[in-house]
């Protein structure tokens, strides 16, 4: 009897197995520089298991940036294209479920911090070309409130803070670990109570 054949066929872990190694090597290693046998042996699986579910490297990254694009997407999308919400109450939507994902995903701000130093063209590839933002009604809202003088700054301003403001503390917990300023079990609070500190922030900013 075919061992292998009989593995592959019994587990249906497996696939979710390689997926998550995948996570942990292109986290920690880049996309250019992970190879299939470096997310077997993370997987501690033989390589042709991962060649037998995946194909190549590219797929499985692919599928694993799809896979986290289309949770953030899904989640944001409602909020920003919402044309009956304020745009403060906007700002409270996208960060608190761009801290959930976050907290659910704590290894994507470092991969895609590393996919861009490297100067990986894989990520435009899965993020689109900006579509989403730009054609959102908030977008809209704070072109208006430029058109009508009330921000002096491009409106990209806006999202950058946002953005700036939810990742860092995801890409800083390593460092401020390591030295003993922040402990583990007081990130997700913290991470808590930057969902409500997060938009008066901006909010002050606009100056609404």
């Amino acid at each position: 009897m075919d061992k292998t054949a009989n593995t592959t066929n019994a587990d249906p872990s497996t696939e979710e197995k390689i997926m998550d190694a995948a996570r942990i090597v292109f986290t920690s290693k880049g996309y250019a520089a992970t190879k299939v046998r470096d997310i077997a042996a993370q997987a501690n699986i033989n390589l042709a298991l991962v060649n037998y579910y995946f194909r190549s490297k590219e797929k499985l990254f692919d599928l694993i940036m799809a896979e986290t694009m289309k949770k953030l997407f899904d989640k944001i999308k409602p909020v920003i294209y919402n044309d009956a919400t304020t745009l403060n109450e906007k700002i409270s939507g996208i960060v608190d479920n761009y801290l959930e994902l976050l907290l659910e995903n704590p290894e994507l701000p470092l991969f895609v911090v590393s996919e861009m130093r490297s100067g990986s063209d894989m990520l435009p590839k899965m993020t689109g070309n900006g579509k989403l933002f730009l054609e959102s009604h908030f977008a809209k809202q704070l072109q208006q409130l430029q058109a009508e003088g009330k921000i002096k700054f491009h409106p990209i301003n806006i999202m950058m803070n946002i953005l700036g403001l939810v990742v860092f503390p995801f890409i800083g917990r390593p460092l401020l670990m390591k030295t003993g300023i922040l402990k583990e079990e007081d990130f997700k609070k913290i991470i808590e109570e930057r969902k409500k500190l997060i938009p008066l922030w901006i909010v002050s900013i606009i100056n609404l």
